[in-house]
């Protein structure tokens, strides 16, 4: 699958989910479920990991790979795992998720436990940059996961995965940045850093924060031959983000459209059963 391909399917993604309809698909269905800081997201490809259903639903019940609300978790699973088997017309019983690189094993399994729960029975846990580079399809490069909370790293050398790192600057951090500049609340600041209009108003403010994040990569990147770097995740949506990591990094930084859903599609093309 070449980054157009990935770009495509992605866009599919993106529609299934605005639209709440399913694509044509046979028995053999791939499920993932991404319990993001921002968003909880549940996928469905197909054999060739075409996308096929998903939901999304914004919530804030797991922080950095830490559970914070494990009931509320449980209730949003059941309740988009219930929307997308009414979508498909067909039950979900397995499926995949996924972590941010080096979490604790007690997380892990809190993690786990959370689609146990809504009886899905979990056949693989991956970390979230290998996910995302599932979908891409990466075979050399590394994958920057930009969650709320952390940046995930992953570096890969023939489709195997050399090295991960995660580490705290994310998404939260932008937002505190502008509800501290505005005097507004958090919450406020979430909602303004997606806000189309204030776009460039907004990333001269948190271009520090993405500054931090670049530098973060890079020292993490040293010792390795990547010519490729791959950024994904909701955080790195503003326009500008590539070229602030290409130009603190030097290494030619690649953004697929709707970054947000790679790393949810790519959990569920990594669940193999």
């Amino acid at each position: 699958m070449s980054l157009i391909d990935a770009n495509n399917s992605l866009d599919i993604f993106y529609n299934l989910i605005k639209d709440k309809k399913c694509n044509k698909y046979s028995n053999n269905l791939k499920v993932g479920v991404d319990l993001g800081t921002a968003n909880i997201v549940l996928s469905v490809v197909d054999e060739f990991n075409n996308p096929v259903a998903g939901a999304s639903y914004p919530a804030s019940v797991v922080k950095d790979g830490l559970v914070v609300d494990y009931i509320g978790a449980v209730e949003i699973v059941r309740k988009l795992k219930a929307e997308v088997e009414d979508i498909l017309g067909t039950q979900i019983t397995y499926g995949s998720t996924a972590i941010p690189p080096g979490t604790l094993s007690g997380n892990v399994k809190a993690i786990g436990n959370v689609l146990e729960a809504a009886d899905i029975e979990v056949v693989s846990i991956v970390d979230e940059p290998t996910a995302a580079a599932a979908i891409l399809e990466i075979q050399d490069g590394a994958v920057v996961d930009v969650g709320g909370g952390t940046t995930g790293v992953s570096i890969l050398k023939d489709r195997k995965v050399l090295y991960t790192a995660d580490e705290p600057t994310g998404g939260t951090h932008m937002s505190l940045v502008l509800a501290g500049n505005y005097k507004i609340s958090f919450e406020e600041a979430e909602e303004l850093k997606k806000n189309a209009e204030k776009e460039k108003e907004n990333f001269l403010l948190v271009r520090p924060v993405v500054e931090k994040m670049a530098h973060i990569v890079k020292r993490h990147l040293q010792g390795y031959p990547v010519e490729k770097i791959y950024v994904v995740g909701g955080a790195c949506s503003f326009s500008e983000f590539e070229e602030v990591f290409q130009k603190v990094i030097g290494i030619e930084t690649i953004k697929p459209k709707r970054p947000l859903l790679v790393t949810p599609l790519g959990i569920a093309a990594s669940c193999i059963k």
